[in-house]
């Protein structure tokens, strides 16, 4: 069977792959995401004046969590002991909150599904602290800009950061 395919046994049913032979490395990935919304939203997040909290610590703290969870999310990812994990949120433009997640690991598997997850529970707490304010919020560009370790080493982005 291919490499291509090793999510799945010889009679094509989904299984979780075995890394048990694989080296530990120290691995990391950086995935990032925005949420757009009315420039009015934006301002009532920098003002701190939505009603459910502080928008960007609320959602770091969600996005931090989802990292930690993302074998519960994802059926076929492990479940990981990360190292670290980092979740900034950027007010940027006049309707744009843009997120960006870390994490990092030394293990036998990456964690770009981690970082992807990280992204998308930080931009889900904010259409949901805001969803009340702006029904026309949109989450978009989910995506991962680089990782490194592990057998296929080093990948960027070859467009650049999201903009």
């Amino acid at each position: 069977m291919s490499d291509k395919w090793r999510h799945f046994d010889a009679s094509g049913a989904p299984h979780m792959v075995d890394v048990g032979e694989k080296p530990v490395t120290r691995r990391w990935a950086r995935a990032s995401g925005r949420v757009r919304m009315t420039p009015e939203t934006i301002e009532e997040i920098r003002q701190q004046r939505v009603g459910k909290g502080d928008v960007l610590q609320v959602a770091r703290l969600a996005g931090i969590q989802a990292a930690k969870r993302t074998s519960e999310w994802i059926p076929l990812a492990h479940p990981l002991a990360i190292e670290a994990v980092s979740v900034d949120l950027q007010l940027v433009d006049p309707d744009t909150v843009m997120i960006e997640a870390e994490v990092r690991i030394t293990a036998k598997t990456g964690v770009e599904m981690e970082a992807l997850t990280a992204v998308s529970a930080a931009a889900l707490t904010v259409y949901d602290m805001c969803k009340s304010l702006d029904r026309a919020i949109t989450i978009e560009a989910i995506r991962l800009e680089e990782k490194g370790g592990g057998r296929s080493g080093m990948y960027v982005r070859p467009d650049g950061p999201t903009s």
